[in-house]
């Protein structure tokens, strides 16, 4: 077990080198669903204002979890790491009315975490993504609107 994910994770340490580095705006892809945003400020300024666009929007925030800091009292080492929950009921309740396995996804996580240049990055799943995987057909809708809210909130962060 512990050879595949060194394997795993080798492997993408190689194809981030061979790729590059990522745009302002890292697309989902089919593949993963992961949406990454290059902040243009530093991780506690970057958290601040996500949670002050959360919050100026009327959305419930739930929880921020400081990876990093649990990783430190567990022993490991882990680059600077924040997980921020929130969400808006009405709406993400409903995906759940169509298939109870989506509440995987739900509320909203927004990973916003530091790489090894000392980029900061907000990192989310892609709503339509979430959508194909649950297979949830009849939210169309919904599922554009949290996509705009999302894009929104990180927009609030976005290097140009």
């Amino acid at each position: 077990m512990f050879t595949r994910i060194a394997t795993a994770l080798a492997a993408a340490a190689l194809a981030s080198l061979l790729i590059g580095s990522p745009s302002a705006v890292t697309r989902a892809d089919e593949n993963n669903g992961v949406v990454r945003v290059k902040s243009a400020y530093p991780l506690d300024e970057t958290i601040a204002r996500l949670k002050k666009d959360v919050a100026d929007k009327g959305i419930m925030f739930f929880s921020e979890i400081n990876q990093s800091q649990l990783a430190e009292k567990a022993g490991v080492k882990l680059a600077p790491s924040t997980l921020l929950v929130f969400g808006n009921p009405p709406l993400g309740t409903l995906f759940l009315t169509s298939n109870p396995d989506s509440g995987l996804d739900w509320p909203v996580r927004l990973l916003v975490r530091q790489d090894d240049k000392g980029q900061v990055w907000a990192v989310y799943t892609d709503f339509g993504w979430i959508a194909r995987r649950h297979s949830i057909k009849d939210r169309e809708a919904q599922f554009k609107m949290a996509s705009t809210v999302i894009e929104s909130i990180t927009s609030s962060v976005k290097a140009e």
